[in-house]
């Protein structure tokens, strides 16, 4: 899947090289870019119906590109069915 911002091209496989997991960082759950922050976190923020622009503020240390990787990451997950088919980079 590809999308297009500006005029930048934004495929799901440089988006997914924002996630990572690191098994010292909450037992190796999915998170942004080796902070703190997990993909499951920012899922349920969505879910929940906060705006991106209250996300980005709560989280300074995101960026729009973050949101659209967990995104990706989500719909990498469902299309697999299961999530030992979607890698992420340690």
């Amino acid at each position: 899947m590809t999308c297009e911002f500006g005029e930048r091209l934004v495929t799901d496989e440089t988006l997914l090289e924002r996630i990572t997991a690191n098994p010292e960082i909450f037992n190796g759950k999915p998170i942004i870019r080796g902070m703190r922050i997990s993909v499951e976190l920012v899922l349920s923020l969505l879910a929940q119906g906060e705006t991106t622009e209250s996300i980005l503020a709560d989280y300074p240390g995101l960026e729009p590109d973050d949101l659209r990787a967990c995104l990706a990451y989500a719909h990498a997950v469902i299309a697999h069915d299961k999530l030992d088919a979607v890698q992420v980079s340690v």
